[in-house]
């Protein structure tokens, strides 16, 4: 299962706490999944990937609960599909990583974000797979107010580019390719 982290509504899509939304869209995009089933509080998309090692089934999440709640929608999906934690992928921003940059970690803290923090708290692990979209700081706003502002324009090709980056690092994650992703994709 790969969530990306949002806020729904059209007021939020232009924002920078949506990157986890852009990049799940163009994911789909290019593997000709509709994301148009809608479960519980989110909407999500099935397809398969071919891989080495056989077919790969996958579901693509965007939860509709509101990036603090996000836990709530991420956990009700886990139960119903009977996914373990472990063998999910989140994309998010990152205020810590400079714009445009993309990382990979395994585990770890919420890092003050707190889409993660709900996930973390609702499913009781940080063992989940993340791939963070860096949004960049500005030490002059509140953080609260900054994610959910438009990215200027040289930002937004910055961002597009570790998207794009995303979407190729997301197939080699599903296949359980992890440190080839970080050694590739880094």
């Amino acid at each position: 299962m790969i969530v990306g982290l949002g806020n729904p509504g059209p007021e939020y899509e232009e924002t920078k706490h949506n990157v986890g939304f852009w990049l799940i869209d163009s994911f789909a995009q290019r593997h000709g999944v509709r994301l148009s089933e809608k479960k519980g509080e989110a909407r999500l998309g099935r397809g398969r990937l071919a891989a080495p090692s056989g077919e790969i089934e996958f579901i693509l999440v965007k939860p509709q609960t509101f990036m603090n709640r996000s836990g709530r929608s991420v956990q009700s999906l886990l139960h119903s599909f009977s996914i373990s934690p472990s063998e999910m992928i989140v994309v998010y921003d990152d205020l810590d990583l400079p714009c445009g940059r993309m990382r990979i970690r395994t585990k770890g803290g919420a890092g003050g974000h707190r889409g993660i923090l709900s996930i973390i708290d609702t499913t009781g692990t940080d063992e989940f797979l993340r791939l963070r979209i860096g949004i960049g700081r500005d030490p002059s706003q509140d953080p609260a107010d900054y994610v959910l502002t438009p990215f200027r324009p040289e930002e937004l090709k910055q961002v597009e580019e570790s998207i794009d980056k995303g979407v190729e690092a997301l197939p080699f994650l599903l296949e359980g390719r992890i440190t080839e992703a970080m050694n590739r994709y880094h």
